[in-house]
């Protein structure tokens, strides 16, 4: 239909003619991918969408329109897609929806939301998380936390937990009432743990444990309970970056049953709840309990030998003293007797036996002429007698120079 200025159509019957063109032109259901921008239900049960396209490159918005699903179709749909991908129906999803096309002269272009297919969310979901896997891999730091070693004695526990959480304590009783005494100190360090403040919320935690004059052996991350839907906040790239960087061993226990979340990927030990989390704890210690035990047990055992040994070497040693004293004796008798028959070979009687005489003047021995001068008396000294003798002239043999 063609007008002119002197016949105008009014706004609503343009519209009207725009909305009898579209649902002409487009009567069927139609698939169509977009991502979520906006996501808002109502208390009446509708759900009302903001659906975008944008470019692989840049990022930019290429496309955008509204959508409304209703409430005969969202309550269908949502418990569908949630226990389908573990998700709610939230911003930044990659949907398929199933759609038709709707065109009302006041509100404008819109699409009723028919159906939806979880498969396409989960595969984009997957694809995002093997996205950051590969990032984090191929920077060199998906495995940084668990090559930590974990301490042996894990006594000082930061724990980065909502304060309300039923998980933070039954963590905490697990620890205090350990069957075996150890102590633990722990202390909390509040952040949410659901919500579009998680990411923002544990960082900063580490941020303060890492900056901390305490220095603490191990972190424990714990969630205990909660919406299965809620974990997606788990599986981000800027938060499993800095926990695979942190410089303390980190325990998860975010309590979920399903795949590990990108958090528990990255984490030094993943266990499925708080409590578990706990009992890493006190299992490590009582290894190390175990160890000193066997280690007091071994060095009373060896200390039990080495008596025992040197208690047998002594009754030895006593038992074959005698023997030994009897051979010692011996030893000094055949010495001694080797001494006396020096000291008989050298002694004055045999020399003078040999033919050797000893002179004697005033009671000393003469060694040297030179040592008696005229009138002097001495006495000279054989094996068989003495003879007593007066010096009438001396002579003392001259050495040449």
């Amino acid at each position: 239909m063609i007008t002119d200025s002197g016949n105008p159509l009014t706004l609503s019957a343009l519209n009207g003619l725009v909305r009898s063109v579209v649902e002409e032109g487009l009567p069927l259901r139609y698939w169509v991918t977009g991502e979520l921008s906006e996501v808002r239900a109502t208390s009446v049960g509708h759900c009302y969408i903001e659906l975008v396209e944008r470019d692989e490159l840049t990022g930019e918005m290429v496309a955008k329109a509204r959508g409304t699903i209703w409430s005969r179709v969202y309550s269908l749909l949502r418990p569908y897609f949630l226990e389908q991908t573990g998700r709610e129906f939230s911003v930044g999803l990659k949907v398929l929806l199933q759609v038709t096309v709707k065109f009302h002269e006041l509100y404008g272009f819109s699409l009723d939301v028919c159906d939806i297919e979880p498969a396409y969310t989960i595969g984009d979901m997957a694809r995002q998380r093997m996205l950051i896997v590969k990032r984090l891999t191929d920077e060199g730091v998906i495995d940084l936390n668990k090559e930590l070693p974990f301490p042996l004695l894990p006594k000082r526990v930061a724990v980065v937990s909502s304060a309300s959480a039923a998980g933070y304590g039954d963590f905490c009783d697990q620890l205090n009432n350990n069957m075996y005494g150890f102590r633990f100190a722990v202390s909390l360090f509040a952040a949410p743990m659901q919500g579009n403040k998680v990411e923002e919320g544990i960082i900063a935690a580490l941020d303060a444990i890492a900056s901390d004059a305490i220095p603490w052996d191990v972190v424990v991350i714990i969630r205990g309970g909660g919406a299965t839907s809620d974990l997606s906040c788990f599986d981000t790239y800027d938060l499993a970056n800095n926990c695979a960087q942190f410089p303390i061993p980190i325990i998860t226990g975010i309590g979920h049953q399903r795949d590990d979340t990108l958090l528990d990927i990255v984490a030094h030990t993943r266990v499925k709840t708080p409590t578990a989390a706990a009992e890493v704890l006190i299992h490590t210690m009582l290894v190390q309990a175990d160890r000193v035990a066997s280690l007091q047990q071994a060095i009373s055992e060896a200390a039990t030998r080495t008596l025992t040994d040197e208690r047998h070497r002594l009754q030895s040693l006593l038992h074959r003293l005698p023997s030994a004293a009897t051979l010692l004796l011996q030893q000094q008798r055949h010495r001694l007797d080797i001494y006396e028959e020096r000291l008989k070979a050298y002694s004055p009687d045999n020399i003078l036996a040999q033919g050797y005489t000893l002179t004697l003047s005033g009671g000393r021995i003469i060694k040297s002429a030179a040592e008696l001068y005229e009138g002097d008396t001495i006495v000279t000294r054989f094996a068989d007698g003495e003879t007593i003798s007066e010096i009438i002239d001396t002579k003392v043999k001259e050495y040449d120079e």
